[in-house]
């Protein structure tokens, strides 16, 4: 095992790896259906001052055909005869391909990346091609066609098809002369418009922070979903910006070249992606020129409870299509921005909170932001030039009902009294996304307010399941020690008002107890280790 890591570490640095073992015991490789593209080229990234844009080129049955993923900022952010910037902005580009290293025989990237570039590249490209594998092949997915809805599930140490090679000598590691980052006072949200980020720049600014929120935004109509929030931000907020980017074309562009994808899935009603799983990241990096030219070194994101997994399907592992939103990616970003010397912490403040919990302290306490949460991606905007909820799919539906358990009328966030009725009514016969305790205390909650007369939300009945409204302490998913040590008082003490207590899990119970007295509450944080 270790002559093997230490070949493919030098395979690594040399630009290239090549993948073993693909075959089945018969000689025919069953995945070899997935291999569409004969090649996927990236780069090299063109710089300005405002914005970037990087070739992705597609070699197919022949024939070469070419998009650019661009990136827009209302600032100027980037020097183009700067080494960093230029690596910034290729790093950034570059975050679209990582979903699609199951489906090419050969990846080129081209551009100066570095030892923590290419170890970061080639390892979120595997994790993403085993976890599309898993999430979009082994499970129910309705954009597939043909044999690739019905592959085996093969166990492979690595699942991406692709001979990856980077294009340009190795450089030394780029970084910059200090860090980003002055000080724990300085954070950045990266925001949505949806409640996590809302709540997550509410409680940051309470705590006395200088919170930017950081608005990434897609060309398409996801735009809509984060208006509301940006317009009210950007009017009362100084420091919040936005970057645009073009990756929903992209994504796009890339189904294109797969022809096991329904070509019509625009037109599919789901809640999911056809493909891709690697998103978050494309954000995220969007945001990290502003964190450099403002001197930011705390990035936020909302994340919750619920988002952290490590499981099996038909003994494959998977992170159930959420390993960008959960802690282990959280940290692993982290690891990757102080490797790189930019001295930034990425994590959510408001991992011990369920989405019930979130939707309760945003609406009571921070009504002011409440109001414009949109938390729908089949949105328009109405003749008051507000974004408006589709009102009819099941975000909607589950903010309607958390909304309706907390007594809160969902009116202020922008749902008619029609639609208000339509969800609630439809809930009967309707799965929420909730964690199965969630979802049945939910039911509890609206069937004791009278707005649930069957006592059920689809398959989830009735049952009171007081922890969902606790923080909840989790030593995998939510321990004290996963944010900063100078905010996780402040926290504690907001959210006590409205948990009524904290939780911690202890083997197989969730045990009440002080957080500010426990031990842990001093833990060092990951980067404050000595």
């Amino acid at each position: 095992m270790a002559s093997r890591t230490k070949r493919d570490a030098v395979r690594r640095a040399r630009g290239t790896r090549d993948v073993k073992g693909t075959k089945g015991r018969r000689g025919k490789d069953p995945l070899s259906v997935l291999e569409v593209i004969d090649a996927l080229e990236v780069g090299p990234v063109r710089v300005e001052p405002r914005r970037l844009a990087m070739p992705y080129r597609v070699l197919q049955k022949g024939k070469w055909t070419s998009t650019e993923m661009r990136y827009t900022f209302g600032e100027r952010v980037f020097d183009p005869d700067d080494p960093e910037s230029v690596n910034l902005a290729g790093m950034m580009a570059v975050q679209v391909a990582l979903n699609y290293g199951l489906f090419c025989k050969r990846m080129v990237f081209r551009g100066p990346f570095d030892r923590h570039d290419r170890e970061f590249i080639t390892r979120y490209l595997d994790m993403t091609s085993q976890e599309i594998f898993v999430i979009k092949f082994l499970m129910e997915n309705p954009f597939l066609l043909g044999e690739t809805a019905r592959l085996p599930p093969l166990k492979r140490k690595v699942y991406t098809r692709a001979r990856v090679e980077f294009a340009d000598p190795l450089p030394a590691p780029i970084r910059p002369a200090a860090p980003w980052g002055e000080g724990t006072s300085r954070h950045a949200v990266l925001s949505s418009g949806g409640k996590d980020s809302l709540l997550s720049f509410g409680l940051l600014e309470e705590m006395g922070r200088d919170v930017h929120a950081i608005f990434g935004t897609e060309s398409g109509r996801h735009w809509y979903t984060a208006l509301n929030a940006y317009r009210h931000l950007r009017d009362t907020r100084p420091n919040t910006a936005r970057v645009w980017m073009n990756s929903d074309r992209m994504f796009s562009w890339m189904l294109r070249h797969l022809p096991f994808v329904r070509q019509d899935f625009q037109n599919v009603r789901s809640d999911e992606y056809p493909i891709r799983l690697w998103t978050v990241a494309v954000f995220i990096f969007g945001a990290l020129p502003l964190l450099r030219k403002r001197g930011i070194g705390r990035l936020v994101i909302g994340d919750e409870h619920d988002t952290t997994y490590r499981m099996r399907h038909r003994g494959i592992v998977h992170y159930k299509a959420v390993y960008d939103q959960s802690r282990y990616f959280d940290e692993a970003m982290t690891r990757y921005y102080h490797a790189k010397g930019w001295g930034v912490d990425q994590f959510s403040i408001i991992r011990p909170l369920s989405e019930m919990l979130i939707e309760k302290v945003l609406a009571t306490r921070y009504p002011e932001l409440q109001e414009h949460q949109v938390s729908c991606h089949a949105t328009h905007i109405g003749p008051d030039s507000r974004v408006h909820p589709c009102g009819d799919c099941e975000k909607c539906r589950r903010v309607v009902a958390m909304l309706t358990a907390d007594g809160i009328d969902p009116g202020r966030c922008g749902y008619s009294r029609e639609q208000v009725g339509a969800c609630l009514r439809s809930l009967a016969t309707q799965d929420l996304h909730h964690e199965r305790v969630q979802a049945e205390h939910l039911a509890f909650l609206l069937h004791a307010r009278g707005v649930l007369p069957g006592g059920a939300i689809g398959s989830a009945r009735a049952h009171e399941h007081p922890e969902v409204l606790k923080m909840r302490y989790d030593p995998e998913r939510s321990p004290l020690r996963a944010t900063p040590r100078d905010l996780r008082v402040p926290f504690v003490r907001i959210i006590l008002e409205y948990s009524g207590g904290a939780l911690k899990h202890v083997g197989r119970r969730w045990v009440e107890f002080d957080p500010v007295e426990d031990p842990d509450i001093e833990r060092p944080y990951l980067t404050e280790m000595g």
